[in-house]
């Protein structure tokens, strides 16, 4: 008569599958807000130069990438991504000093959130149960 542990197809793992992150959203009301996701699509826009490579690197189309430089464009009192013309290659676009700055801003609140946060955020760690994970 079953005193013994239930057998399971499930393994308690002691080992978290992911790192724990955190992310910093920033809410400024009327619909605007500054998220990991649009602070990624200006980093990539200004390497890439190009604001369809920088979509197509976090798997959005064109038209999504587009629509969120729009949003952060009015969403601050100068853009943060302008056209460039010229040259052979048709020109490009460009990650502007306020956009530079937007961003800076963002890393430096980002790293100084999860600093400040990381006791905290070690103790809610140990709180969470282990994963269960199928046996085949």
């Amino acid at each position: 008569m079953g005193r013994g542990p239930a057998k399971s197809s499930a393994k308690l793992s002691a080992k978290p599958a992911d790192k724990t992150s955190l992310h910093l959203r920033l809410d400024f009301g009327g619909e605007r807000s500054l998220g990991p996701g649009k602070i990624r699509l200006l980093e990539l826009i200004d390497e890439t130069g190009s604001i369809s490579a920088a979509g197509r690197a976090l798997k959005m189309s064109y038209r999504q990438a587009w629509l969120l430089v729009d949003e952060l464009n009015h969403m601050f009192k100068e853009p943060v991504v302008s056209a460039q013309t010229g040259g052979g290659g048709g020109g490009g676009t460009v990650v502007t000093e306020t956009g530079k700055a937007v961003v800076r801003l963002y890393r430096d609140m980002e790293r100084r959130t999860f600093k400040a946060s990381s006791p905290d955020v070690r103790a809610l760690s140990r709180l969470i149960a282990p994963v269960a994970r199928k046996v085949l």
